[in-house]
């Protein structure tokens, strides 16, 4: 027990020490990940797309940064930048490809 205890403890140490960062990319969901909003049709717009595929189709909101796409571990915050481009601050969950999002803000 005392070793699963230290385990645990020493788990949470490592992913407590990294460093937040700065991703950029467009807000968009799961279903339409690369941010190509055509296929799915949901809506005239990518904003529009992309609220529709979240709340009608149980999409995730992912940030796109025109190679990757990542899960964000915020799922209120991104509705207001949907289709738009942003930075997001956090930290990335390599395994999951999760940002724990600590911000986000419209970029120009």
């Amino acid at each position: 027990m005392k070793h699963l205890i230290l385990g645990f403890l020493a788990a949470v140490s490592l992913s407590a020490g990294q460093d937040a960062r700065t991703f950029t990319g467009t807000i968009t969901d799961s279903m339409c990940a690369d941010g190509n909003h055509a296929p799915m049709r949901m809506g005239p717009t990518a904003a529009e797309c992309t609220t529709a595929c979240v709340m009608a189709h149980g999409a995730l909101y992912v940030l796109y940064d025109g190679e990757n796409a990542y899960d964000l571990s915020d799922q209120k915050t991104p509705e207001q930048f949907a289709g738009q481009p942003v930075r997001v601050v956090g930290t990335l969950d390599v395994k999951t490809k999760t940002i724990r999002v600590e911000s986000i803000t419209a970029r120009k």
